[in-house]
């Protein structure tokens, strides 16, 4: 009787325990999927996070006449504040070629088009697929090029505001209107040779890209507010660069600036050797 007692005792507590064990599985997260997480990691890469609301690029949804679109004039133009220091994308590397004056290349040109059409650019810009305009992974921003389709012969020049094309094999990303032009929206690349235009500036626009480039030199700090305002309205007269005295608590910021590039060490062994040893550069 007892080893029966047993048997029976063990028949009836088998299914509660495989039961429990159930339970217990259920009341874990959910591991996800192989092919899920995958899928996450796909979707984060094409979005770039989330920022995009598509994940592949497409033609706009009506094909319109681009043939009214003119080509880039080129021109000076200061370099943006942002989109010109170095970066790393998907763990690669990218230098930023800030005083080029002589390029040219031949590869493989792709375009962009309703994926990021008016989203920012690397410069601050609103991509507009229907302007001329590229993107390329070192030129400084903004950059002239001219982009001949060596399948075809045409020619188109661009404004390079943008980073990419961040596929190997590619050196260009062209607007929906350049590629367009160059007849390249079908295959959606095609071989082309890329040339930097340069401008040189006029004597005004020099001084006025010096003023946007400038760097700012502090000089000094100190708690006596009338003290650096003071200073400020002598060294400016004297010096002829803007001098402000900027407060964070209690202490007083004599700085001096904007002055352009090229006059900055100048100015800053000046101001060192009279007296104000502690001058450094801000920017």
């Amino acid at each position: 009787m007892t080893n029966n007692a047993n048997l029976l005792r063990t028949r009836l507590l088998l299914p509660l325990a495989a039961a429990l064990v159930l339970a217990a599985c259920s009341s874990q997260p959910d591991a996800p999927e192989p092919s899920e997480q995958a899928q996450d990691d796909s979707y984060d890469r094409e979005t770039a996070g989330g920022r995009y609301s598509l994940r592949q690029d497409k033609a706009p949804g009506e094909m319109p006449d681009m043939s009214h679109v003119k080509d880039a004039k080129p021109r000076f133009e200061p370099y943006s504040r942002q989109g010109n220091k170095n970066y790393n994308v998907w763990g690669q590397d990218y230098e930023v070629w800030r005083d080029v004056e002589n390029y040219r290349d031949e590869g493989m040109a792709s375009w962009y088009g309703a994926k990021f059409h008016g989203y920012h650019t690397s410069n601050g810009e609103v991509y507009d697929m229907y302007t001329m305009t590229a993107a390329h992974k070192n030129l400084p921003l903004p950059s002239f090029v001219k982009v001949t389709n060596t399948d075809n012969g045409k020619q188109v020049i661009v404004r390079v505001n943008d980073r990419g094309p961040f596929h190997d094999g590619r050196i260009i990303d062209l607007s929906y209107a350049a590629a367009w032009k160059l007849g390249m929206l079908g295959k959606g690349t095609a071989p082309v040779k890329v040339e930097l235009i340069k401008t040189a500036p006029t004597k005004a626009e020099a001084r006025q890209a010096d003023k946007a480039t400038g760097r700012h030199i502090q000089l000094l700090a100190t708690r006596s507010g009338d003290k650096a305002r003071a200073l400020a309205a002598r060294l400016s007269k004297e010096y002829g660069f803007p001098a402000r005295v900027e407060q964070r608590s209690e202490w007083y910021r004599l700085q001096m600036g904007p002055i352009p590039a090229t006059q900055t060490d100048n100015i800053l062994a000046r101001l060192v050797a009279e007296g104000f040893e502690q001058a450094y550069l801000l920017n």
